[in-house]
């Protein structure tokens, strides 16, 4: 069974030429996937997922990519990938959508990262998953607090050492 039925009139074109321009104009990130040899179920899944977190899964003709990335002075060259391509959009931020598609990715082997945007620049697909292994905000942010804990609780440790040797001295 086929991911999409492609549009046969111009109309029907348009309207997901249209569709493209328009989530392009609004992502933060973009992610490029390779979806041949998915199944159906597997692009819902994803879709869903990327749906939860203020994102978006577009699967379209190459041509119409290609046309769409022009209004934007974005990349693209249909020759350079062989196989289906869909498109993951982010909208709320530009971490969520590319972590979302690699851990999809790591279940699902028939879905490539075959690239993506990123602040508006081209990465290639080892750059999107290297972004996407880093520790997310939150992470970083517990990290922090809990070295900047540490250090304050082996500081107090120290201080109170120090004056229990100056009242024995005393």
């Amino acid at each position: 069974m086929s991911i999409t039925t492609m549009p046969s009139t111009k109309a029907q074109k348009q309207k997901i030429l249209d569709e493209l321009k328009e989530m392009l104009a609004r992502q933060k990130a973009l992610v490029l996937v390779g979806v041949a040899g998915l199944k159906v179920k597997d692009i819902s899944e994803l879709r869903k997922k990327l749906k939860s977190i203020g994102g978006n899964l577009k699967v379209a003709k190459k041509t119409l990519v290609e046309l769409a990335f022009k209004d934007y002075k974005l990349e693209f060259d249909k020759k350079k990938f062989k196989e289906e391509v869909a498109l993951a959009f982010g909208f709320t931020d530009e971490v969520n959508p590319v972590k979302t598609v690699y851990q999809f990715s790591k279940s699902n082997e028939n879905l490539k990262i075959l690239g993506g945007y990123l602040e508006g620049q081209f990465k290639e697909a080892k750059d999107i998953i290297e972004f996407a292994k880093l520790p997310s905000r939150e992470e970083m942010l517990a990290r922090l607090f809990a070295t900047a804990q540490s250090s304050i609780f082996v500081l107090n440790n120290i201080l109170q050492r120090n004056l229990s040797i100056l009242k024995v001295k005393s």
